[in-house]
């Protein structure tokens, strides 16, 4: 049984909240210090929490919230702009259900509900300005004069991470995709349902992608190559309705019911996220006391469809470490090698398609080519089992799967 009594959470966001819950399970204390001095909602666009983001979910007995709010998106197909099918990507048939498509916000909103119900606290407008570790606890000092004391603390607050530059003055900054991101969804369309596939277009302007419901939601998101990174506070200047013709036009000469999306989309459902960054490879992901998880030490791009799941995986596995091995620093080292070999495989797998959204002229001709007969040759659903039906089984010790990942490595 550990010996951790109280652990503190920094970001209380999606990974943060979910880290509690699996903390408390484990027979410690969470509490959650979040920066901002309200909830998160309406903030974010769409997402994916894929099979083996479920199942870390199930594992802190939480799977139940998906089913309020996901929409099951078992294909993923890719087209070009001309409208020809290059590629189709199914789920393992090992995998018991499919990714769950949502809003960022209404998981959340879930989510917050959820942790508020276990009794976990979760204390806002808690601004993390420094840390002090003496080797028997941690504490945070907050910009509001306070502190909080902990046997440990968990970094979740995200690709920016406060944390992460206070355990590592020369820790990487995100990297930017040369992409700026947008969303939203039309409540009535007349479009035809998708039948649970998500089609994304290699547009010759931006890369697009919608998914239609039986009942004619649409939910659609476009990447847009831009030169330099825009904050979401700088895009918002301009109006919702400057963007969307802007994004109109850029989708014009594209054959996919993305046009129609956007002809019926209002300004006031546009969702605007920002620059697309990504986070590779964090060298110190813990010291001392402390620990990192979720975007906070590792970021895939978007384009893995990964970045929740695997921060969910994290937040579950990271408290099994903590109630299994017999030291703060045996649970921080398993943790890392158990999670970065991953991590690792995720990120290779990933690492050229934004490059896909971006080609232009010949690049884009040759992608259209190529794609389809790679597909035919080498694509097999089961090679992706090692992703998808990652199961995490909360009642068994951890040692045998660190050691196991060690070996591996």
């Amino acid at each position: 049984m550990t010996t951790i009594r109280k652990a503190l959470v920094i970001g209380g966001g999606v990974a943060g909240p979910v880290a509690s819950m699996a903390l408390q399970q484990a027979g410690i204390d969470a509490v959650v210090c979040e920066r901002y001095e309200g909830t998160a909602d309406g903030v974010g666009g769409g997402m994916g929490i894929a099979p083996n983001g479920q199942d870390a979910l199930a594992a802190v007995d939480a799977g139940h919230l998906l089913a309020e709010v996901g929409l099951p998106m078992p294909v993923i197909a890719m087209f070009s702009g001309t409208g020809k099918r290059l590629a189709t990507f199914t789920e393992p048939p090992s995998v018991p259900a499919s990714t769950q498509a949502l809003m960022r916000a209404d998981l959340y909103r879930l989510i917050y509900a959820e942790a508020k119900r276990r009794g976990i606290a979760i204390k806002h407008g808690k601004d993390l300005v420094r840390l002090e570790d003496d080797g028997a606890s941690v504490t945070a000092f907050f910009a509001d004069g306070t502190s909080e004391t902990a046997d440990v603390l968990i970094g979740a607050d995200g690709i920016r991470s406060t944390v992460r530059a206070l355990i590592d003055g020369d820790s990487p900054q995100p990297t930017y995709t040369g992409l700026v991101s947008f969303g939203g969804w039309v409540d009535h369309t007349s479009l035809p349902s998708t039948g649970g596939e998500c089609r994304l277009t290699f547009g010759s302007d931006v890369f697009s992608g919608h998914l239609i419901t039986d009942d004619g939601q649409g939910f659609w998101f476009i990447n847009m190559p831009s030169p330099t990174p825009m904050t979401i506070d700088q895009m918002r200047r301009t109006p919702a309705e400057s963007w969307l013709d802007m994004l109109r036009d850029k989708v014009s000469q594209d054959n996919s019911h993305i046009r129609e999306l956007l002809a019926q989309a209002a300004p006031q459902d546009l969702i605007i996220t920002g620059a697309s960054e990504y986070l590779p490879h964090v060298p110190v992901w813990h010291r001392g006391r402390t620990m990192l998880i979720g975007d906070a030490c590792h970021a895939p791009s978007s384009s893995s469809g990964q970045g929740a799941s695997m921060a969910l995986e994290d937040a579950v596995q990271l408290a099994r470490c903590l109630r299994d091995l017999p030291t703060v620093q045996d649970a921080f080292a398993g943790f890392e090698a158990l999670r970065r070999p991953r991590l690792a495989r995720l990120i290779k797998d990933t690492e050229r398609a934004n490059g896909n959204k971006t080609a232009h002229g010949a690049a884009r001709v040759l992608r259209d080519l190529i794609m389809p007969v790679m597909m035919k040759l080498f694509f097999k659903p089961e090679q992706r089992d090692w992703l998808y039906a990652h199961h995490i089984d909360w009642a068994a010790p951890i040692g045998p799967e660190i050691a196991a990942a060690q070996a591996s490595a």
